[in-house]
């Protein structure tokens, strides 16, 4: 049974999504403030924890910071600021989801699901393949992305996302597609998500950021440029 740590300042909120996510099926810790969330984490083993930003004592971007330098635990952030800034910054810190408040229990549910699938297929995945174009190389075993010899630090979505781009190269993704299968849930109105991602990793690449095409009215694609 999948165990979660839900950390908001605001109890409520707290008790609503504990009251979904056990009618879900899960375990849930709640903490009320960022180093509270942070010492749960050095002291037990969470399967995904949901983090909301503006708390006291540690903010929860600080807290996601200080989390990453001893776990990779899959995190949803949440927030009641949906600008693009705010979104970039948690995804650089490795997030693997971003929610604005309010929020349907529901659909945060379905997040949660999708978050922990996708990261169980990656834990699981025995492909032990290696793509490899020019200086850029793939493993997708091992999980590693370098350019010209360096390995580039990426968060576990733009593993993710980089992955299904090279595997399906050469071939005209639609949002919708990619949305699906990298976070295992439908696109939901002005979610900014995929493109956010799209911009850290052409960033990340370098390069080889012209390797993700834009495809008006479509999505993207992976192509040897």
């Amino acid at each position: 049974m999948p165990h979660l740590l839900v950390v908001d300042d605001e109890k409520n909120i707290c008790t609503l999504v504990k009251k979904y996510a056990e009618f879900e099926g899960f375990t849930v810790t709640c903490a009320y403030d960022g180093m509270e969330a942070y010492q749960l984490c050095k002291e037990n083993t969470f399967d995904l924890v949901i983090m909301d930003i503006m708390m006291p004592e540690l903010d929860g971007f600080s807290a996601v910071a200080a989390i990453r330098k001893f776990s990779t635990v899959p995190v949803i952030m949440l927030s009641a600021r949906g600008e693009e800034y705010d979104k970039i910054h948690g995804f650089e810190l490795g997030i693997d989801d971003y929610v604005v408040k309010p929020f349907s229990p529901k659909e945060l549910m379905m997040r949660v699901s999708a978050v922990l699938k996708r990261s169980n297929v990656s834990a699981t995945n025995t492909s032990n393949d290696v793509y490899n174009y020019k200086s850029l190389s793939v493993d997708f075993d091992a999980r590693t992305v370098s350019v010209d010899g360096v390995r580039l630090e990426l968060s576990p979505k733009e593993y993710d996302l980089l992955f299904y781009l090279i595997r399906n190269r050469g071939k005209a993704l639609s949002r919708d597609i990619l949305l699906s299968e990298v976070w295992g849930y439908d696109y939901f109105g002005v979610d900014r998500t995929l493109d956010t991602h799209i911009k850290l990793l052409r960033r990340q690449l370098g390069n080889y950021a012209n390797c993700i095409v834009t495809v008006r009215g479509v999505g993207y694609r992976f192509e040897e440029a």
